[in-house]
């Protein structure tokens, strides 16, 4: 499939199974974590108001704080797993011969997510378990409290998969004074561990999407996982960072979503690389909004 970037807006079940197989190089995605409630951000922005603002700017520019529809979604499933598996099942009929998946979850279903891609890709295709940990956000003290994602890893064939070291960041030793001035100053590799901060609630990343995972994350997987030219593929589009990460390391994007909002976000925070936007019949009015974006 050598096509442009592209958002689709559409069922991703449905869109999926009208494409060719082994089309996509990398396939990440961000599912719903069926968490039991609804998933939402209030979205805000600064407005010039020297008479009636609530903030000041630069030279003492006063400011008003002006409240936007909430984005959000709702994240509770009778039976998640009846969700999930047909899509996971697409995923391995459309991964390329050599390439990865990646599924993003947490604590609540993982466990009985590894079981299901067990089945669909084999127990010898599963590479690693990424663990991303954050420190961010309330304490409970009636447990440990859950500061981290689970990222499984298959690969399409346990033995031809791609996975480039030399693009690997590097990270800051813990302990520096360990080891040589040298080896400090370069840093060391990651492991399946990987401490990254959540996307800064009044940071230039925000796009005020709830559950926008940080593009440091992505960048990650994208540069170590594909090559430049390659096709990634995210069919819970979400808030677009899965695109953005590709776009910005030469690779191409396809990203899928349902929820209007996403492609809202998706189309504005995307348009710098012109990306096709194709809307399944019945939901053009979703097309008319999404090109009405705010600023």
């Amino acid at each position: 499939m050598n096509a442009p970037n592209r958002i689709v807006c559409a069922d991703n079940l449905d869109y999926l199974a009208s494409l060719e197989g082994e089309l996509a190089d990398l396939i990440y995605i961000d599912p719903p974590f069926n968490t039991g409630r609804r998933q939402e951000r209030q979205r805000m922005k600064a407005v010039h108001d020297e008479e009636g603002g609530d903030r000041i700017g630069f030279s003492g520019r006063r400011y008003r704080t002006v409240e936007l529809k909430k984005s959000g979604y709702n994240d509770a499933f009778h039976d998640f797993q009846a969700f999930i598996r047909p899509r996971l099942e697409e995923a391995h009929r459309l991964l390329a011969a050599d390439g990865s998946f990646f599924l993003h979850i947490d604590f609540r279903e993982v466990h009985y997510c590894k079981v299901v891609l067990d089945e669909i890709f084999g127990r010898e295709c599963f590479m690693n378990e990424i663990i991303w940990a954050y420190d961010y956000g309330g304490r409970t003290k009636k447990k440990w409290s859950p500061k981290h994602d689970s990222i499984l890893w298959y690969a399409k064939d346990p033995k031809r998969y791609t996975f480039d070291f030399e693009a690997m960041d590097r990270i800051p030793y813990m302990a520096p004074g360990l080891v040589t001035p040298e080896k400090a100053a370069r840093g060391k590799t990651p492991t399946d561990v990987w401490w990254h901060t959540i996307v800064s609630p009044s940071g230039k990343e925000k796009t005020g999407y709830a559950t926008q995972k940080p593009l440091g994350v992505l960048e990650r997987i994208v540069k170590v996982h594909s090559a430049p030219g390659d096709l990634v593929l995210d069919f819970f589009g979400g808030s677009g960072t899965t695109g953005e990460a590709a776009a910005m390391n030469d690779r191409r994007f396809l990203l899928v979503d349902s929820n209007p909002e996403a492609i809202e976000v998706m189309v504005n925070r995307l348009e710098r690389f012109e990306p096709e936007l194709v809307v399944v019949e019945g939901l053009i009015d979703v097309a008319a909004e999404a090109r009405d974006v705010p600023e």
